[in-house]
């Protein structure tokens, strides 16, 4: 490969925008290529990449591969059609960065999975919040017995609600998955990265009882929970909660991470980027706790709405296409995601503890 990589960009909505700016200020990056049914969507790309790039519009992505143009392509289509976008590039020489959820059902994730593990080039599955910098070394610390053996986790995000997205697809589940797929997959794959163990049962209480109650698309009303709480159990004896709220655009820090092992409770605060570290001390001795701010480069946090993660998760794609560094969020990573997701829907649905077992087969 050359001295730069050459990116394919397949949906250019709003998180396409944002790969775009992150893109520009990834060292060896060139956007050659992109392609959406949308012409909106194609001007804010444009728009994007202004005074950089100057990508050829091509109509499918397959098209955009077989023309040679690209080294690297990333799926930002929306979730349901993540399997059709990929079909027909699979068998072609191309590396691929696939937005989350990595499909919107099992069977699509599961077929996604094993397609990729017989690629001879590389496949990512977009966990960015794995790289917020905070986030990471709350990881480092966890995984470095800083909290002793590891027991317990709890993951909190109490944010705004759903954006509006072209065609307001993201509003009904049969588009997205459901909610529990759709955002939640970034919490459960953290879960699966800090415990280091996989989920064997699920039970989620969520609903849909503030957000949307009063718009209708074609007559339809949306159908996405808007706040859960879900609790997973993992094979190795951890059990695991997130806390979901969508309807708390005030909170301080959007996300809140909590570690609790047989020495010491372990925090991270985002985007606030603040660990704290609460030794045990006994009963009415003095609190220890300490605080670290973990710093984020200004042009990474300037270049998208999540943190910095974006532009730290196109470095580490960026190395891998390159040959300089691991795939670090594989297909099997964003199966494993989908079907925690997918469980605690059907758990919020049916009212019950959801085994892992039933969506594996």
């Amino acid at each position: 490969m050359g001295s730069r990589v050459r990116y394919g960009l397949i949906g250019t909505g709003m998180m396409g925008v944002e790969h775009i700016q992150n893109l520009r200020v990834t060292p060896g990056a060139e956007l050659t290529a992109i392609s959406d049914p949308v012409e909106t969507s194609l001007g804010w790309a444009r728009d994007a990449a202004a005074g950089w790039s100057d990508p050829r519009v091509f109509a499918s992505g397959e098209e955009m591969v077989r023309s040679g143009a690209v080294d690297a392509v990333i799926i930002a289509a929306p979730n349901h059609t993540h399997r059709a976008v990929l079909e027909p590039l699979m068998d072609l020489p191309v590396h691929i960065l696939c937005e989350k959820p990595l499909a919107t059902t099992v069977a699509d994730a599961r077929w996604v999975a094993e397609q990729a593990a017989a690629r001879d080039h590389l496949f990512w599955t977009a966990m960015e919040y794995r790289f917020m910098p905070p986030a990471a070394r709350f990881i480092e610390q966890v995984h470095g017995g800083r909290i002793g053996r590891l027991q317990m986790l709890s993951i909190r995000e109490h944010r705004f609600p759903f954006l509006p997205k072209v065609g307001d697809w993201n509003r009904f589940s049969r588009n997205t998955g459901g909610t529990m797929v759709e955002k939640c997959c970034h919490f459960f794959d953290l879960m699966r990265l800090i415990v280091r163990a996989e989920a064997v049962r699920v039970y989620c209480s969520g609903a849909m009882d503030v957000n949307h109650q009063d718009e209708r698309y074609g007559g339809e009303k949306p159908d996405i929970i808007d706040n859960s709480y879900t609790v997973v159990d993992f094979d190795n004896g951890v059990r695991a909660m997130l806390d979901l709220c969508m309807f708390a655009d005030g909170a301080e820090n959007q996300e809140e991470i909590t570690a609790v092992g047989d020495k010491a409770r372990l925090d991270v605060l985002i985007p606030e980027s603040v660990i704290v570290h609460s030794p045990r001390t006994g009963f009415m001795n003095p609190k220890q706790a300490t605080r670290e701010t973990v710093p984020v480069d200004e042009t990474a946090l300037k270049a998208g709405q999540h943190h910095g993660s974006t532009y730290y998760q196109h470095q580490a794609f960026n190395a891998a296409v390159r040959g300089q560094g691991p795939v670090i969020v594989s297909a099997e990573d964003g199966l494993r995601a989908v079907e925690i997701g997918a469980a605690a829907e059907l758990s919020a649905r049916e009212k019950r503890v959801v085994e892992l077992a039933e969506l594996r087969g």
